[in-house]
């Protein structure tokens, strides 16, 4: 398999002189000899003017002459080669490409919008111009496949609340969820001599069809959770409740008071209201 040379014409500031005297040498010829026939001899000449280019900064020319590949020239300037030599431009400058949102079935199933933006370049001239057919068709269709395998891997949201049983996922994963697309990007779009540069989700949304249920679903989850959290807290404070007024000895509480305690502590602490006071003038025990 032929890898890309990199190869440095003759300078085209050298050969244009060369090329102009010449054919002013001829037409100096025509007017000494008084022979009109010597103009034919610039015909050539005038051809090999064909063969100066110009190569631009963060851009390359790769050469083929009759069919075969003779290298890339990379270097900034102004050069000569055989006329005969034809020219593939290949820019190296980074790329940007927005992949437009498309609609695919997450892990679970779920039909998830999905889009991403991914940074690349050229890195090897002779795969991208030789290799594919079109290198910028092939960033695009390997990029939405890449995407599409990608979220047929992970589900759209994890709804454990425990982050030791939560699954990574593309709402949640995150930099390991972009550094996996940047791999398998960067192992397809090699074919091409392209190198990924970056690789992230830029649009993640559940399908119009279902997002208001899966909204629901997620205020829900996050109901429970919130709960759970709160009836740990009240659970954790009644029993340090508890313990403090046992250790201080304030008051002496049978095991029927000290339920009546923990379901009023429980009452007010997890209750989504403000608890009123009630203050008690008689005894403890009425």
């Amino acid at each position: 398999m032929k890898q890309e040379k990199t190869i440095k014409p003759m300078s085209g500031w050298l050969m244009l002189p060369i090329l102009l005297l010449t054919i002013g040498g001829v037409i100096a010829m025509v007017f000494i000899s008084n022979q009109p026939a010597w103009l034919a001899l610039n015909l050539p000449l005038l051809f090999m003017l064909v063969g100066f280019f110009i190569v631009n900064p963060n851009q390359s020319i790769a050469l083929i002459l009759f069919g075969e590949y003779q290298g890339t020239v990379k270097e900034n300037g102004f050069f000569w080669i055989n006329p005969f030599t034809k020219h593939a431009k290949i820019s190296l400058r980074a790329h940007n490409f927005d992949n437009e949102p498309i609609k695919v079935n997450d892990k679970l199933g779920n039909p998830i919008m999905i889009g991403a933006v991914i940074v690349w370049r050229v890195k090897d001239t002779y795969k991208a111009a030789f290799d594919v057919n079109d290198y910028l068709e092939f960033v695009g269709i390997q990029s939405e496949a890449a995407l599409r395998n990608l979220a047929g891997h992970y589900p759209y949201d994890d709804f454990q609340d425990d982050d030791q049983e939560a699954e990574i996922s593309l709402r949640g994963g995150g930099e390991e969820v972009n550094d996996k697309l940047e791999e398998a990007l960067g192992h397809s779009l090699g074919i091409a001599g392209i190198e990924v540069l970056e690789a992230r989700i830029s649009h993640l949304a559940y399908a119009n069809e279902i997002a208001g249920a899966m909204l629901q679903r997620q205020q829900a989850t996050a109901v429970v959770a919130a709960r759970r959290k709160i009836v740990e807290g009240a659970v954790g404070m009644v029993e340090m409740a508890l313990a403090e007024l046992s250790k201080k000895d304030i008051v002496h509480l049978d095991d029927e008071k000290k339920a009546a305690m923990v379901s009023n502590l429980m009452v007010v602490l997890c209750s989504d209201k403000s608890a009123s006071p009630v203050v008690n003038t008689g005894s403890l025990y009425n």
